[in-house]
C-alpha cells in the first residue's frame, strides 16, 4: 500500500463529510490500479475510510460510481435545451445543450478520462454506457417534442446530437492538444451540418 493511500485511510474518519466524493475517488483509484472486475465494494469503502453500509447509501453497486452523474447531466441538457429552443433551430438548440454538458464534463478534471479508461476495458460497462446514452437521446427527443418539434424530426435530431457528443468526446479523450470539449462539439456539429447540406 502506498504512503498516499495510507494517509488517505488514516487521515479521514468515518464521521467526516463528503462521503460520496471520497467513495468516488477511492473507487476510481482502485479501478485504475486493479481493474473494475477485481475491485470489491469492501475495498472501495476501506480505501475511503468508510463502511460498506455507507457505500450502499450512496450507490446501488460499484458500477454506479461511474454512472451516478448521468441523471444530473440529463437534467442540464434538457434544461439548456428548453431555453435554447425559444430562439434556435432544433439542431442548434441540441448543440447548445450538449456544449453545456461538455463544459460540465470538462470541469471534472482528469476524472472523465480515467472513467473512460475503466469503461473501455470492460464490455459490461461499455454496454451500460450505451444504455445511458440511449436514455439521454430519449430525454432529448422528449424535450424536443414538448417544445413542438414533431417526429421523426425530434428523434432524428436527438440521435444526431448523441452521435455528435460521442464523436466529440472520443476526440477530446484521445487527443492531447488541450482543446476544450465544447469546441470539439461545435466542430462536430459544423461537420454534421456540412454533410447534411451536401458540401
Amino acid at each position: 500500500m502506498s504512503a498516499a493511500v495510507i494517509a488517505y485511510d488514516q487521515g479521514m474518519g468515518r464521521w467526516e463529510p463528503n462521503a460520496r466524493g471520497r467513495l468516488e475517488r477511492a473507487a476510481m483509484e482502485l479501478y485504475i490500479e486493479r481493474g473494475f472486475e477485481q475491485t470489491t465494494v469492501t475495498e472501495i469503502a476501506r480505501r475511503a475510510g468508510l463502511t460498506q453500509r455507507t457505500f450502499f447509501r450512496h450507490y446501488a453497486d460499484k458500477r454506479e460510481v461511474l454512472f451516478a452523474g448521468s441523471g444530473l447531466l440529463e437534467e442540464l441538457i434538457v434544461r439548456t435545451l428548453g431555453g435554447a429552443l425559444d430562439s434556435a433551430a432544433p439542431i442548434d438548440a441540441v448543440a447548445e445543450a450538449i456544449e453545456a454538458a461538455g463544459a460540465a464534463i470538462q470541469e471534472g478534471g482528469d476524472r472523465p478520462r480515467q472513467r473512460q479508461v475503466v469503461i473501455a476495458a470492460n464490455p459490461e460497462l461499455q454496454e451500460r454506457e450505451l444504455i445511458k446514452l440511449a436514455s439521454l437521446a430519449s430525454a432529448i427527443a422528449g424535450a424536443l417534442r414538448q417544445h413542438g418539434v414533431p417526429d421523426p424530426a425530434a428523434s432524428l435530431t436527438a440521435e444526431a446530437g448523441i452521435a455528435v457528443f460521442k464523436i466529440a468526446f472520443e476526440r477530446w479523450i484521445s487527443l492531447s492538444d488541450q482543446q476544450d470539449l465544447p469546441q470539439y462539439i461545435r466542430e462536430a456539429v459544423d461537420e454534421l451540418k456540412a454533410v447534411t447540406a451536401g458540401k
